[in-house]
């Protein structure tokens, strides 16, 4: 891979990468665009091929939302990472010489004196100033973990035999932007005497924080010299992996080092400070003291009855669990719907649960392990037969389900959506023969981060005077059949949807049916459409625990 470089005051930054002396192939990809202040580095996971084209679907994705300057750094980071994510699983799951790829990365935008930093795996991101440097990043890896807190040394770390074992990665399963456990997200200050690094560890994992310092310091004020030295290092250590460094410089920074120099900043977390989160815990700490006090005192009836009636125990939100097979609070959903009032969160267990569920207000249905809890609709005779789940009115969310038919119970609508504000996430839909998801009336509902495949019908149809928001779907397969060729999404002329982030393709006929002219530029922009892809496998494997 060429190496890039830019300059542009008040920034110098260069990107390099080497395969090593021991591949053939380089998984790694980096990239510097100091003129919009995106760097990134990325380390393919699967090996040989799948490993690079999983590094490369990232290296196109990232670039594609990163240089869309719309919405905050932050927001642009995390829904950059989980496009490439989305993208990189849908890929793995069609085709076996794929299966298993992901991707580690780092990714720094730098603007007006600060650096917005997303993260997942063992890259790493490093500050230099002062004379000193500091890792910022956490590895997320076995080794590396215990490296941050201090049980291995470096050199320990280094040379530990599971050094490259990650337990976090972009790739290995579907996610939405805001998923916990994903994205390392914060925010630096990035002073005009400091510098920062991205690396691989191909890098790390050769060339000790010492001898990396020693060398920025030694060619502060050439960036292209810095990579090439520390691409050199990497290799006279042994060159075991592929290699790859972004370094970027404050225009200040060469003079700074050279007379030993400059204040050192510490890091915060995204948005907050660390003497402003104790204040917030603190105050936090204490509305959570008056609040079981008074929970106790309504509790124990030693306040007034009209104080108790303000406050009545029995209208707190609660949990209920469903399982049909163990403890829990009821075995089906219907009886715990039934039962959930505004606010409520039902959780159900992994089973199959052939009954059709109907959500109303804003009670919360979630499947305790993702796509474990499979609904099947029941037949009937009442006009709804085959509705799996049927949103009426409200803001209810439903989440993690797998959403399905057989011969004895067809699927008409996996999701049906009436007047309904309501939240569909992380869902997988297949074998409706109208629609996997059907929006009707003035519904304007958000349906983030589904798998809506190999349903003979349309995949989304989208009805008159709706406004949903589509983010982040994987809508591919649907309305296939020579007989009946349908659409990936099927919009009304009067819909207005909001599309962003979606992959839709190889479906029936049109990827969507019914944009303008004026949408198409739009929706094609900030969508994936119409990419070719394999067909979904029959099982998904779950993802685990990775070694690279």
């Amino acid at each position: 891979m060429p190496d890039v470089t830019t300059t542009r005051p008040p920034l110098a930054a260069h990107a390099g990468s080497h395969p090593g002396l021991r591949r053939d192939n380089n998984e790694d990809r980096c990239y510097a665009d100091a003129d919009r202040g995106i760097f990134f580095v990325v380390d393919g996971v699967g090996g040989q091929a799948a490993g690079d084209k999983a590094a490369e679907i990232a290296q196109e994705l990232l670039r594609a939302r990163l240089e869309r300057e719309t919405g905050t750094v932050a927001e642009r980071i995390r829904e950059a990472i989980t496009l490439a994510n989305n993208e990189i699983y849908r890929v793995s799951q069609g085709d076996s010489d794929w299966n298993g790829m992901a991707c580690v990365l780092t990714v720094a935008v730098v603007r007006d004196g600060r650096a917005t930093v997303g993260h997942v795996g063992d890259t790493r991101l490093y500050k230099l100033q002062a004379g000193t440097m500091r890792k910022l990043t956490r590895d997320h890896s076995p080794v590396g973990d215990r490296e941050d807190r201090g049980e291995l040394s470096e050199i320990e770390a280094m040379r530990h035999p599971r050094r490259n074992e990650i337990f976090r990665d972009v790739g290995s399963g579907p996610h939405n932007p805001e998923d916990e456990e994903f994205i390392d997200l914060f925010e630096v200050p990035f002073e005009a005497n400091s510098a920062l690094l991205l690396c691989t560890d191909g890098l790390t994992d050769m060339v000790t924080s010492a001898h990396i310092a020693a060398i920025a310091a030694r060619w502060a004020g050439n960036p292209p010299r810095v990579v090439d030295e520390l691409l050199k290092a990497a290799n006279a250590a042994g060159g075991k992996d592929n290699v790859s460094a972004v370094f970027i410089e404050g225009d200040r920074f060469a003079a700074a080092t050279r007379a030993g120099t400059g204040q050192e900043s510490g890091i915060r977390s995204h948005g907050l400070s660390l003497a402003g989160s104790r204040w917030i815990a603190a105050a936090f700490g204490a509305l959570l003291g008056i609040a079981l006090l008074l929970a106790a005192l309504v509790w124990t009836r030693a306040v007034p009855a009209y104080v108790r009636d303000l406050l009545p125990v029995g209208s707190w939100p609660r949990t209920w669990v469903v399982n049909p097979d163990g403890p829990g609070d009821f075995t089906s959903i219907r009886d715990a719907l039934d039962r959930a009032r505004a606010g409520d969160t039902v959780r159900v267990e992994p089973g199959e649960y052939r009954e059709r569920v109907v959500l109303t207000g804003s009670v919360t249905l979630v499947s305790t392990k993702p796509r474990e809890a499979v609904i099947i609709a029941p037949p009937g005779a009442d006009g709804r037969a085959g509705v799996a789940v049927e949103f009426h009115a409200g803001r209810a969310r439903l989440s993690g389900f797998r959403i399905t038919g057989d011969a004895q119970n067809p699927l008409a609508v996996g999701v049906r959506l009436r007047r309904s504000d309501g939240e569909v996430d992380d869902v997988e839909i297949s074998a409706a023969r109208i629609a996997g998801v059907l929006v009707e009336g003035a519904s304007r509902p958000t349906l983030r981060s589904c798998y809506i495949h190999d349903n003979p019908g349309t995949g989304v149809s989208v009805g008159q005077g709706a406004s949903p928001k589509l983010l982040n779907n994987v809508i591919a397969y649907n309305g296939r059949q020579p007989e009946a060729l349908r659409p990936g999404l099927d919009l009304h002329e009067m819909a207005k949807p909001t599309l962003f982030g979606n992959i839709i393709a190889n479906n029936g006929i049109d990827a969507i049916r019914g944009l303008s002219a004026a949408q198409r530029d739009e929706v094609t922009r900030d969508n994936v459409i119409g990419r070719p892809v394999p067909p979904a496998p029959a099982a998904k494997p779950a993802p685990g625990r990775r070694g690279r």
